[in-house]
């Protein structure tokens, strides 16, 4: 896809260096209904092609969960839903879901999740009976979710086993599939447990590009209370200790020095997992995408060939 389309907003700030604006080639964005209602255009402050996820909270209808679909592949961008497995009741209405996905707009990718909820509401627990259904064997692209820090969810005594078995097993589906597969993680904080978790992967056989959650520019306040709320782990800390100074309370807390950190880390190591980043804009879509383009997000690739 052409860039042709994209209308830049105001100048920002060049790129801080290359190795960022390689890394941020390909990002993608998280919305939901509500706060995709606030953009009146996508195109003006996204490229073309962008993937922008839709989360699923429990008790959005899905009739807003498709406008919201259509609209953003009528701007140009590759809209990538959620599917939470907990809070769908049952086959037909998942079939129901995917089936007006793929007519009104056009779904060619999805993020197949467990849900936040702690008891499912219907049939299913997690997103590999999701799978299993046949369903999505029709998609191009399916991502599914990893967690750098753990997932009390899955396992509560903060095991990881149980998650990699969980991960080998969605990869194995892919490669049988011959569907294009990749995780896209929960945000954290610090590089190092990033680096570590990915690396780990490597180590135990997934081999799945990851796709990085990254909490965009906010107030620290707010990304405190998404964190917690989220379950974010260890990195926690990060924010903990920017919050004890008094001078920086109130300024917004930008994920400048981590995706620094993390990009030159893939220049050093060009094998490294991380592919591309996403962004959760917790502080508003604006401030993200502001900050993208000040980054050299402005010339992400097109989402469709990430």
């Amino acid at each position: 896809m052409s860039l042709l389309n994209f209308r830049r907003p105001a100048p920002a700030a060049a790129p801080q260096n290359g190795a960022v604006e390689a890394l941020m080639q390909g990002f993608s964005l998280e919305v939901m209904p509500r706060t995709a209602e606030k953009v009146v255009d996508f195109r003006a402050i996204l490229p073309e092609g962008t993937r922008v996820y839709i989360a699923h909270i429990e008790g959005t209808p899905i009739a807003d969960m498709v406008a919201t679909a259509a609209r953003l592949r009528a701007a140009g961008m590759e809209p990538m839903p959620h599917f939470p497995a907990r809070i769908i009741a049952d086959r037909r209405e998942l079939a129901d879901w995917v089936a007006r996905y793929q007519g009104e707009a056009d779904v060619r990718e999805a993020l197949m999740l467990g849900g936040g909820v702690a008891t499912p509401v219907g049939d299913y627990d997690n997103s590999m009976q999701l799978l299993e259904t046949g369903l999505f064997d029709g998609f191009r692209r399916l991502h599914v979710a990893g967690h750098p820090e753990g997932n009390r969810d899955i396992a509560p005594d903060g095991g990881r086993q149980i998650i990699l078995d969980a991960l080998r097993w969605k990869q194995d589906f892919a490669r049988a599939k011959g569907i294009d597969m990749a995780i896209v993680t929960q945000f954290a904080f610090e590089a190092t447990p990033i680096i570590d978790w990915a690396n780990g992967l490597r180590r135990e056989g997934i081999d799945l590009p990851v796709h990085l959650g990254v909490a965009g520019p906010a107030k620290l306040q707010t990304l405190i209370k998404f964190a917690i709320a989220c379950g974010v782990g260890p990195s926690l800390k990060v924010l903990q200790k920017r919050a004890k100074d008094v001078t920086k309370l109130l300024l917004p807390f930008e994920p400048t020095d981590l995706v620094a950190e993390l990009a030159a880390h893939k220049v050093a190591n060009p094998d490294f997992a991380v592919e591309a980043l996403h962004f959760f804009p917790l502080g508003g879509i604006k401030a993200n995408t502001d900050w993208t383009i000040a980054q050299g997000g402005a010339a992400a690739r097109p989402a469709t060939h990430a």
